[in-house]
């Protein structure tokens, strides 16, 4: 079949709308018509090269290049044909989608922790995880997907394990938003941050995932949330959905804490900027106290490697320094759990998007990203 999806056909190259060939489902293979998609930051971290894999391990992998690749790991959709040996959706079904495959078999999985699963490996470039083929081309070149998905076209054909079957009365909007940025921010608040009724806890960066983070924070009793952001209608909109204070930088937050925790400091530091690099780490270590959580989130460059850390002080603060995928919690036990919340109107996603595109307009829902101008933008493919 033919669709049209957005591609980046090289590094550094503008997202652009081509007609792709796409192979028909092969044995544990499912085709989706997508509804939604998200306009998570991470598409942007490939196409500008902070997650491209280095050309030595493309080589080990025996991959000839990260491009051309179909973007967009956030979406929701309707199941429109399975392939052989497929047990676990069916025709009809409605489906959110999993940047992190969860094989079910693997010492991963087998231990409940199905977001470190052995599949993942081969998510951000490759052939189909199912037999090693290649389903995507075009005008006969191989193309990869954004983590095993290509949620910015119109359809998809992916492995049933990057699936996750959903109740078909909840929106594919907010299905959507869920299948990454929030579920990945409210699990680095709930999970991995571990905040505690009465906590005080800070979020560095108020975009889509650290949004998820201020809500886990939220629902999980935390007293005070400082919310940390540059833009200020990304504060006004933090102190919306649960922040009790917001700060223009992690400086002004360190001024802030000690009046509000009576010198304590935060017990719980979710790291969520846009980039994260090796300066960040330290002061924002620097707002925890004794005993605190630090949880990296963000996507640093692949090759950053440089951490600037107080090591005396992490270790004579018995502090902890975490990092997480996926909020360290697994897709198919988090997906139906926070669209549950949003059903219940305890979890606000419609209130964090700012605005929806066509298929067409994925590189101008990139550029307001950039300028500051989005919390989180939405691919509509009914618009």
């Amino acid at each position: 079949m033919k669709i049209r999806a957005a591609v980046c056909t090289g590094l550094g190259e503008p997202w652009k709308t081509e007609v792709l060939d796409v192979g028909e489902p092969h044995a544990h293979e499912v085709q989706v018509e997508l509804a939604y998609a998200g306009m998570c930051h991470s598409d942007e971290h490939l196409r500008t090269g902070d997650i491209t894999a280095p050309p030595e391990l493309l080589e080990l992998l025996e991959i000839p290049s990260m491009f051309p690749c179909v973007g967009g790991h956030e979406g929701a959709g309707l199941v429109t044909a399975v392939g052989p040996e497929v047990s676990t959706v069916a025709v009809g079904d409605h489906v959110a989608v999993a940047f992190i495959p969860a094989c079910g078999v693997c010492s991963w999985c087998a231990s409940g922790r199905q977001y470190l699963c052995d599949l993942g490996m081969t998510t951000l470039a490759g052939p189909m995880i199912s037999d090693g083929t290649w389903r995507y081309h075009l005008d006969g070149q191989k193309v990869n997907r954004m983590t095993q998905l290509g949620t910015f076209a119109e359809s998809m054909v992916v492995h049933e394990s990057s699936l996750v079957k959903i109740d078909p009365n909840v929106s594919l909007r907010a299905a959507a938003l869920i299948s990454c940025g929030i579920s990945t921010g409210f699990g680095s608040a709930v999970q991995r941050g571990a905040t505690r009724p009465g906590e005080t806890v800070v979020v560095v960066g108020c975009g889509g995932v650290g949004s998820g983070a201020i809500q886990g924070a939220r629902i999980a009793g935390a007293r005070i949330i400082v919310a940390v952001d540059p833009l200020p209608f990304k504060r006004d909109n933090a102190a919306k959905i649960g922040a009790t204070h917001t700060a223009a930088s992690i400086e002004e937050a360190a001024l802030l804490l000690p009046e509000l925790t009576e010198g304590r400091m935060a017990e719980v530091v979710i790291l969520t900027p846009g980039v994260l690099t090796g300066d960040l780490v330290a002061p924002a270590v620097a707002l925890g106290g004794k005993d605190s959580r630090i949880v990296v989130t963000a996507i640093a460059p692949f090759h950053q490697i440089d951490v600037n850390l107080n090591l005396f002080m992490l270790s004579m603060s018995n502090q902890s320094l975490l990092g997480t995928v996926f909020g360290s919690v697994s897709p198919r036990v988090q997906i139906p759990n926070l669209l549950r919340l949003y059903q219940a109107g305890q979890l606000q996603v419609d209130e964090l998007i700012t605005q929806e595109y066509t298929l067409d307009q994925v590189q101008n829902g990139y550029d307001d990203l950039e300028a500051g101008s989005n919390i989180r933008g939405v691919v509509n493919f009914s618009a």
